[in-house]
């Protein structure tokens, strides 16, 4: 059974500095990304797998995948960055079973209707629903864009969410 070390949610998912700092945080060893757009699109995933830090595996699945994945040898062994674009794919592996405690918030794009909470991380209506759902289902969530930030609690975030 892998671990889940860090369960982050970041809709430029691998990407730079940013993602190698994550990595030598929590010592994971393997980036399971979870995205049904990425894993049908093979040239994009090439990408993605070449900006991932050296000596890390990383493997992209779907929702539905990811899950029977999780259901079957729980994503195998190592210690793994759990890593999804949004919080409705968090959502969905979470009822279908992938079991976390925690959740990073680090990086959700602005668009219409969104309002920036923390640094470049902008939330919806629809974003709050589910934020709340998860904390209420007993997941600890926080925001953090790097390691050097101090992480924001849900509570917090709301607060300014609603202001």
């Amino acid at each position: 059974m892998a671990e889940i070390v860090l369960c982050r949610i970041d809709s430029r998912l691998i990407h730079g500095q940013v993602m190698t700092k994550w990595v030598n945080q929590s010592q994971a060893n393997k980036i399971i990304v979870v995205s049904d757009s990425l894993a049908a699109d093979e040239f994009m995933l090439e990408i993605y797998l070449m900006a991932a830090p050296a000596g890390v595996k990383v493997e992209c699945y779907s929702r539905a995948d990811a899950v029977k994945l999780w259901k079957e040898n729980q994503f195998g062994s190592g210690r793994v960055l759990l890593l999804l674009p949004d919080l409705e794919s968090m959502k969905a592996v979470y009822g279908g079973g992938i079991e976390v405690r925690d959740i990073q918030v680090g990086g959700l794009g602005g668009a219409p209707n969104r309002k920036v909470v923390f640094q470049n991380i902008t939330l919806d209506d629809a974003d709050v629903e589910k934020l709340v759902y998860l904390q209420n289902a007993g997941v600890k969530v926080i925001f953090q864009t790097i390691p050097e930030d101090v992480p924001q609690n849900l509570d917090a975030i709301l607060k300014k969410y609603n202001n």
